[in-house]
């Protein structure tokens, strides 16, 4: 079998003989075979939907189901769609996909996650509206009985709705059981859901969370090869590895007292990094995106906002960094001075020996480390005189109160990045990062100028650059058997005129589309421009500390008019907004 044969043969065929559980010995041809496929420029290759046909809103959710005979979507629409690969559908098309089934979820807000739980036809989504709901239409999921697309209505299809979280849901994580998934959530808070053991959540009957930490949580991962840890992020520099062999309870809380901290279950790491980048303010450090290796288990990838996509393991030892810099590896992490930071690379290393750097350094673009924000702090002036004394620390303790305000685990040792992936701007909204590869080769992220990178996972280097959506790219999803990208995004626009702020959010057609080797010149690849697009979206997200201002103007603005809107609708007798945040949470919190 040649990779022709791989592009073009039966994608169910092959399919059908691999597996998590045999990959590694039976398939190993199979994965080789692969990785060299994922060598060769990605193209685009279909757009489920049109304009007439699939989402009316902003995709927010993708994922691979059955492994990779199913696709699942959901959105701001609120609808649930799964898409099979049909090639009777359109047999000249390579990788022709037909909705399945359509769910109505009955979700009040946006779906910002869908995953079906392993060894069933049910499918978890969470939203905006706080709710986890669950849903199952049997085999007719995936395959329908009529060979047309199949409606449900939520009364038909939904069987679950959980409410334990008190603040809007944004990620589940399944694990091998179709009754077993972790969410988490704006409140904090991971909770451990079994739909085994029936509980009430109008009566204070839910079990006590699994985590739950002063500040908002948007993400977090899970390897099905150690899944007695999990990693989350959220509104804090920090991501936290947590161990579930080392799980305390909240017993006061479920005896109806006040939790404590102390009885939480155990956090075992922190990651960092060594400090901002130039586009982030204090205090507003913020990851988007965290995500675990399914091939060796140990690997974690951390998207920050305003900045670089960070490669960590769980077994590196703490308080030290092997992420290959152009002209240094990070020391461990200790308080330095002002005048440290602004020393450029090639300054600080001039006296050593540098047959110890890496040399796959070579191989990175020189472009990549311009304007990086490790090394340099935002607020810190350039220092030119050698004899000046320390500056003063203030900035430092303000640092240091602004962390503990938000890290309850201090105790943790913290890890630093082995690797740094640069050149893509995540500035503006809440953006995914993944592993591509059947050996979790190659690493990807989506970028506010519509297009998605990915980066060779050994060396940092950036091997394509692909257009996947006209403003910005949040998902994208490997197929897990063939070299096959999913991808959706969002179209925004937030304008900021004088006093008076105008949020427009000109929600389009937008439709998940998928990436495969390209057979000849791909179209949609934007490598050739590669340098322009780097350095452009360095200085955006070198401003991004401007955007963040600009978006709490926007929220400060609109929870005003929202004040006063309710006083007049008190007055005339009329019911106020339930949701006031719901129409800037469409466009800024996807």
């Amino acid at each position: 079998m040649d990779l022709d044969d791989l592009c073009q043969g039966s994608r169910s065929t092959y399919q059908l003989d691999i597996g998590p559980s045999t990959a590694r010995t039976q398939n190993w041809k199979w994965r080789k075979l692969i990785s060299s496929v994922w060598a060769r420029r990605l193209d685009r290759v279909n757009a489920l939907g049109n304009e007439d046909y699939g989402h009316t809103g902003c995709v927010n959710a993708l994922s691979w189901a059955r492994n990779g005979e199913l696709l699942i979507s959901s959105g701001d629409d609120q609808n649930l769609r799964v898409w099979r690969m049909d090639h009777s559908s359109d047999p000249t098309n390579e990788y022709p996909f037909t909705c399945q089934t359509v769910i109505n979820t009955g979700h009040g807000a946006n779906v910002f996650n869908a995953q079906m739980l392993p060894s069933s036809t049910r499918i978890a989504t969470v939203a905006g509206d706080k709710q986890v709901r669950v849903f199952d239409v049997g085999e007719s999921v995936s395959r329908s009985p009529t060979g047309n697309e199949m409606s449900y209505t939520t009364q038909q299809a939904c069987i679950r709705v959980l409410r334990c979280h008190s603040r809007r849901t944004k990620r589940i994580i399944t694990e091998d059981s179709p009754d077993f998934f972790l969410t988490v959530a704006e409140d904090g808070e991971v909770r451990q859901h079994d739909l085994r053991t029936p509980h009430s959540c109008t009566t204070d009957g839910c079990p006590a969370p699994l985590v739950k930490l002063p500040h908002e949580l948007s993400t977090i991962a899970l390897s099905p090869l150690t899944p007695y840890q999990f990693v989350v992020g959220g509104e804090s520099p920090f991501a936290y590895l947590f161990d579930r062999r080392h799980a305390g309870r909240y017993l006061r809380e479920e005896w109806g007292m006040l939790p404590s901290a102390a009885h939480a279950t155990t956090c075992v790491r922190r990651f960092s990094r060594q400090s901002r980048a130039p586009g982030e303010a204090k205090g507003y450090e913020h990851i988007t995106g965290a995500r675990m290796s399914a091939w060796n288990g140990h690997e974690v990838l951390l998207s920050f906002s305003s900045d670089a996509v960070c490669l960590y393991s769980t077994r590196d030892e703490p308080g030290t960094s092997s992420m290959i810099r152009k002209s240094s590896i990070l020391p461990p992490n200790t308080k330095r001075r002002k005048k440290d930071f602004s020393e450029s690379p090639s300054n600080t290393r001039d006296d050593e020996d540098q047959s110890s750097f890496d040399p796959r350094i070579r191989d990175i673009p020189e472009v990549l480390w311009e304007h990086e924000g490790m090394g340099m702090d935002v607020d810190d002036e350039p220092v030119c005189n050698d004899d000046e004394e320390d500056v003063d620390d203030d900035d430092d303790d303000d640092d240091e109160r602004s962390i503990s305000a938000t890290d309850v685990n201090t105790h943790a040792p913290v890890i630093y990045p082995r690797m740094r992936f640069s050149g893509h701007c995540n500035v503006e909204t809440v953006k995914d990062v993944n592993f591509l590869g059947p050996y979790d080769e190659y690493v990807t992220s989506g970028s506010d100028d519509g297009n998605f990178f990915i980066w060779k996972k050994s060396s940092g280097e950036v091997v394509d650059v692909l257009e996947g959506d006209d403003n910005v790219v949040n998902v994208i999803e490997g197929h897990p058997t063939l070299p096959l990208v999913a991808v959706s995004g969002i179209d925004t626009s937030i304008k900021v005129i004088m006093f008076e702020i105008h949020l427009e959010c000109k929600i389009k057609k937008v439709l998940p589309q998928l990436f495969a080797p390209a057979r000849g010149p791909a179209a949609y690849s934007r490598y050739r421009n590669v340098t322009s697009i780097i350095e452009r979206n360095a200085r955006v997200s070198r401003r991004g500390v401007n955007h963040t201002a600009y978006l709490q103007l926007a929220h400060l603005v609109m929870h005003h008019d929202n004040a006063l809107e309710a006083m007049r609708n008190t007055e005339n007798g009329d019911t106020a907004d339930p949701d006031p945040e719901a129409r800037l949470a469409q466009c800024l919190n996807q």
